[in-house]
């Protein structure tokens, strides 16, 4: 998988996105939409995919602890059908489960002062979504025929 991928991590208040490097590898924070309507939100994170030239968008979906889809679960699809319904790149969703808490253990990991940590994790919640994703989807693992036939 090549090319750009936007990450939306869709929250109540705010939608955190994140963008891959052109190799699709490595996720880094872009920028925080304020919520304003689910057509709106969808506009805005298109354009953005836009402006990026990403290739797909992938929007965190949070499952419930027993894996099933509970009423934030159905937010997430909901504004990826909204999402779908203004491009024609692909959109897909991913388990974005436990991505806050992720997020908020790389602030401290960091550094950041605890007056820092209560700001907007919500880019950093979208990089963590689309790592895991990127790391789900890496093709950069070698194969061990193709390694032993380089030898």
């Amino acid at each position: 998988m090549k090319g750009r991928i936007l990450g939306v991590d869709p929250g109540e208040k705010n939608i955190g996105l994140a963008v891959s490097d052109p190799t699709g590898t490595i996720a880094n924070p872009l920028t925080v939409i304020t919520h304003v309507a689910r057509n709106e939100d969808a506009r805005k994170i298109v354009e953005a995919a836009v402006e990026w030239d990403a290739a797909r968008i992938v929007v965190g979906q949070p499952l419930d602890s027993e894996g099933e889809i509970g009423p934030a679960a159905r937010k997430s699809i909901r504004l990826a059908e909204a999402i779908r319904s203004q491009t024609d790149l692909t959109v897909e969703l991913w388990d974005e489960t436990g991505s806050t808490m992720a997020a908020r253990s790389a602030r401290i990991a960091m550094g950041s002062r605890r007056k820092k940590r209560s700001g907007h994790l919500d880019s950093l919640a979208a990089t963590v979504i689309l790592q895991s994703y990127l790391d789900a989807h890496s093709t950069s693992a070698v194969d061990t025929n193709e390694l032993a036939s380089l030898l």
